[in-house]
């Protein structure tokens, strides 16, 4: 594990000598100039560099439309039709009732863009970047959800200043409205439904790495707070037998999570609680709470109170394990920054966290010793850890 330094963030960038800042003007100004691309496009040294950032550019240009030949694939299920076998465009017309001459475009579209390939004269196949999408229900739903983000962010900067009249994703997420009534959050149950279907099957990815990343052999109780349908403590307790599992979500996610447990036959090994764990106390008994994904879907001052929540329960001696993506450090190579700052923007509820930033707030909550444990794919989830060694006056 390593130990994090809980600095500020931008402390080694708000220390920069006069100097530097000279030079950086003037590396822009000639980095900007008609004479430089000139000289980079003429010099058999730097074309490669001038050739590769053009490509760069016109990728970022048409982003867009890349989302979308992706999302219309999955919507005609044409990546699990070529799964099934190798198909040609007159087969993939007739499946999709699309016409040849408009479904040829999405096609060669999608050929360039590797989600399929050719397999011979005039059949497709899967390509290296549609077998995944192909293999996994759980991110062709997250594909289709985010139709709700791309209508959001048609105006990018309306949504920057605040300005959409209405936002899909605020509305697709119930706890991004500040929906309560007599101080209980109260959500319609076929909302609360429809988010608790896509964050199931979205999270197998982020469950793999939990599961491979962290030692779950010196714990004996976990609770699981904002467990949703019961996802991850189903798949710990097939991963650790020895654990007794608790899940702690509101009382219509708990009951759907219970629903789940007792159809796996997993009633014995697994309990649900039901509440608000941002007014209701926490259940104890627990060695370990995990927070899943949970904290950047919520502003400062909630994950403040949820986390001490989570220190008032555990025992002392006890571990917080926060699983969830983290905004990368300046100076650090970017992970899944910009696609989540804006999707948590489009939202309306919460941010993207550094894991220094998250660590404050544990450290703020009590919590010491904490570590960030290293995980294979950092992409969707880093991982750290905190213990509580005393408690709070």
């Amino acid at each position: 594990m390593k130990t994090l330094d809980l600095s500020n963030d931008l402390g080694a960038l708000t220390q920069r000598p006069a100097w530097r800042d000279a030079i950086d003007r003037w590396w822009d100004a000639w980095l900007t100039s008609s004479a430089m691309y000139r000289w980079s496009v003429a010099n058999p040294f730097t074309r490669w560099v001038t050739q590769r950032r053009a490509r760069q550019v016109f990728d970022l240009m048409a982003g867009f439309v890349y989302s979308q030949v992706l999302l219309a694939c999955v919507r005609l299920q044409i990546l699990e039709r070529v799964a099934q076998s190798p198909r040609s465009l007159q087969e993939l017309a007739l499946m999709c009732q699309v016409s040849p001459h408009a479904l040829q475009r999405l096609l060669q579209s999608a050929v360039a863009l590797r989600l399929l390939e050719w397999r011979g004269p005039d059949r497709y196949g899967l390509g290296a970047l549609g077998a995944p999408v192909a293999g996994h229900p759980g991110l062709r739903a997250m594909i289709e959800h985010h139709a709700a983000l791309y209508h959001d962010m048609h105006d990018p900067v309306a949504l920057l200043r605040d300005q959409m009249p209405q936002s899909e994703m605020a509305a697709y997420w119930p706890y991004a409205q500040d929906a309560h009534q007599d101080g209980v959050r109260s959500w319609q149950d076929d909302k609360v439904a429809r988010y608790s279907e896509l964050m199931a099957a979205s999270q197998p990815f982020v469950i793999d790495e939990v599961l491979a990343a962290y030692n779950f052999d010196a714990h004996q109780q976990v609770l699981d707070v904002g467990g949703g349908k019961g996802g991850f403590v189903r798949r710990l307790a097939q991963h650790a037998s020895h654990l007794r599992l608790h899940l702690f979500d509101l009382p219509q996610v708990a009951a759907m999570a219970q629903q789940q447990i007792d159809q796996n036959g997993m009633g014995q090994r697994i309990q649900t609680h039901g509440g608000d764990f941002l007014r209701d106390p926490l259940p104890g008994g627990a060695d370990l709470v995990t927070l899943i994904r949970i904290a950047h879907d919520h502003p400062d001052g909630d994950v403040r109170t949820l986390l001490k929540a989570i220190h008032q329960a555990l025992p002392v001696g006890g571990t917080l394990l926060l699983a969830e993506p983290m905004a990368q450090a300046p100076g650090q190579q970017p992970l899944g920054d910009a696609y989540f700052h804006f999707y948590l923007l489009a939202m309306g509820s919460g941010r993207l966290r550094t894991p220094n930033e998250l660590s404050q707030m544990m450290a703020e909550a009590g919590f010491t010793h904490i570590e960030e444990v290293p995980n294979a794919v950092p992409l969707q989830t880093q991982i750290l850890v905190g213990r509580k060694a005393q408690c709070l006056p």
